[in-house]
């Protein structure tokens, strides 16, 4: 059975809070750059988990890894993942180049892997 990991929302939201101080800004100016409503962080100082859209911009934001925040332990990232996230964050590449090379490259990374795997 495997354990399903807990996101430590409130240890979140005092690291959060803690950013807000420590650049001496308000939660309006945090609404206005992250476009998570005023509404929302209102609801999150209350202890209400914000949807994954707005934990996503918070994150950004902040600069703090929901990761951090969990119960699990964290596991090597698995390479074509960090591969398909690069090739999407290149400005050079719309959303079809980047599917083509992701293809592309997941076709031969199979093929090699499954040829070390057999040996």
């Amino acid at each position: 059975m495997t354990r399903r990991a807990q996101f430590d929302f409130p240890s979140f939201y005092a690291a959060l809070s803690a950013t807000v101080k420590a650049r001496d800004t308000t939660w309006k100016i945090v609404s206005e750059e992250t476009g998570v409503s005023q509404t929302t962080l209102s609801r999150m100082s209350s202890g209400r988990q914000p949807d994954a859209a707005s934990l996503t911009a918070l994150s950004a934001w902040s600069g703090l890894n929901p990761v951090d925040f969990t119960s699990a332990q964290r596991r090597e990232r698995e390479p074509m993942a960090m591969v398909s996230k690069l090739l999407r964050a290149d400005p050079n590449l719309d959303r079809d180049g980047a599917d083509a090379l992701e293809s592309i490259i997941n076709t031969a990374y199979d093929r090699f892997r499954r040829r070390r795997e057999s040996r």
